[in-house]
């Protein structure tokens, strides 16, 4: 299995059998996707930093637009039980705050099984979890954590020690903020790693760590927009 980081909680992760992406919010890869094909979208929660006048495809909670790339991609936005192209999908409601969302509102976290492996997408998730909902989520051998947001570097480190998971991916919401570099940096120290960016992560079942190992990926869309600004402009000036 691969997976690719394009910014914020957007992961593409590519299997033997399907694509999926998660969270290809129009605000991260914008309007037209910049070419990120898959065959599964979840989202996490609606979009709240919707691009004005934005147009394409909305998700099924009515509220959230997809890339024009994305425009065939089966969508799941809810909590439940999916199996899409031979691939098992759990939605287990999750909040985006420690108060059942009073705060910042719910959220779904999807369990992915590609190619043998159990990847969690915790979203922007805000608190632990319990015992019940740990249960619902099951094994897990891959978890991408935000990191930056409402729990500190303490608290994310806790959660993951919940999931016990092989793999950590780390998901900066806003990798260009000071606040968030602080707190990549104090998470990496909790988990014993350096941050040490990545392309992509590629990784079979076999190749799974003995003991948890947390990765962070470079931005491929950070690295797209990069390479088309710096294309040669071409006609009259």
């Amino acid at each position: 299995m691969e997976l690719i980081w394009y910014g914020r909680t957007c992961i593409r992760m590519r299997g033997r059998d399907a694509v999926v992406v998660a969270d290809p919010y129009q605000t991260i890869v914008g309007p037209t996707g910049r070419g990120i094909t898959g065959d599964i979208v979840t989202f996490s929660h609606p979009d709240d930093r919707p691009l004005p006048k934005a147009k394409g495809t909305r998700s099924r909670d009515g509220s959230t637009l997809l890339p024009s790339s994305l425009d065939g991609a089966f969508v799941l936005d809810g909590p439940g039980e999916y199996e899409v192209k031979d691939v098992l999908l759990t939605g287990v409601r999750t909040y985006r705050d420690d108060t059942k969302g009073s705060e910042r509102g719910k959220q779904v976290s999807f369990v992915v099984e590609l190619d043998g492996m159990h990847t969690i997408h915790l979203g922007e998730i805000g608190h632990l979890l319990t015992e019940e909902k740990l249960a619902d989520i099951g094994p897990v051998d891959i978890a991408c954590v935000p990191v930056g947001g409402v729990l500190s570097p303490q608290r994310l480190a806790e959660l993951v020690a919940q999931l016990n998971p092989k793999i950590v991916v780390a998901m900066p919401l806003d990798d260009d903020a000071p606040d968030t570099a602080e707190a990549l940096a104090k998470f990496f120290h909790e988990m014993g790693g350096e941050a040490a960016p990545q392309p992509k992560l590629t990784i079979t079942i076999s190749g799974l760590p003995a003991e948890t190992a947390t990765v962070l990926l470079e931005s491929r869309g950070k690295a797209q927009e990069a390479a088309r600004v710096s294309e040669p402009q071409t006609g009259r000036p």
